[in-house]
């Protein structure tokens, strides 16, 4: 491939096509590369030509793997929702998988800490940005987002409650309505200062996240811990 670039990663054995691993490592590369400056550009700021030319690859060799930049902007999108949003839900899922044990305070203190821990991973605040951002222009890529992250956290959380609640634990008479109470304690100040690119304070944080389980359980009548 005369002309190809080479940036050590994708670079391509002179006068053949790529291994199949050279062309995996090539198109994680662009990925990588395109989420980057998506998310520091934004959709409208970035071009499949600065795209190329950062990752290294001629114009050619990413226009065959996406069509245009909407294309490009829809597969980091899909990507980094998986990766940054997905795992928020994963958490409580985990729990709901597993038949309810010790006490729920201790349940959904672990779901909550973890859940914060997801949301504040590098880019998490920059994804939901770029969303708000590009949600007329990509509206299905807005709705997989909510799907894949509230919503799954959601029904995870009401699982788990409805299990606690089966087993006599705790009575909660609309499970998906309390989750969603519960996880608006936990998760919104968190991603309303990621969405703003406000810094958090890791202490004012947890104070605030220990007082919301707790505030939580007082609502169903639960027993909580003195601490």
């Amino acid at each position: 491939m005369a002309g190809e670039k080479n940036d050590g990663v994708t670079a391509v054995r002179r006068g053949g096509r790529p291994t199949r691993e050279e062309a995996a490592l090539r198109d994680i590369r662009l990925l990588e590369v395109a989420t980057r400056l998506f998310m520091e550009h934004g959709y409208e700021g970035t071009s499949m030509d600065a795209v190329a030319e950062a990752a290294g690859v001629g114009k050619p060799t990413l226009y065959s793997r996406y069509r245009d930049k909407r294309d490009l902007f829809e597969a980091v999108l899909t990507a980094r929702i998986n990766d940054w949003l997905l795992p928020i839900a994963q958490v409580a899922e985990g729990e709901g998988g597993k038949a309810p044990s010790g006490d729920l305070e201790a349940v959904l203190d672990e779901i909550s800490r973890a859940m914060l821990r997801h949301m504040l991973k590098p880019g998490a605040g920059a994804l939901q940005r770029v969303i708000a951002a590009q949600k007329l222009k990509f509206p299905e890529l807005a709705r997989f987002a909510y799907e894949q992250g509230w919503v799954r956290a959601v029904e995870s959380v009401a699982d788990i409650l409805r299990s606690f609640a089966a087993q006599g634990s705790v009575h909660v008479p609309d499970t998906k309505l309390a989750a969603e109470i519960f996880l608006n304690l936990i998760i919104a100040p968190t991603s309303r200062a990621a969405l703003y690119g406000v810094e958090v304070d890791p202490e004012r944080q947890e104070e605030r996240r220990a007082a919301s389980v707790r505030f939580f359980l007082r609502g169903l009548g639960a027993p909580v811990s003195s601490a």
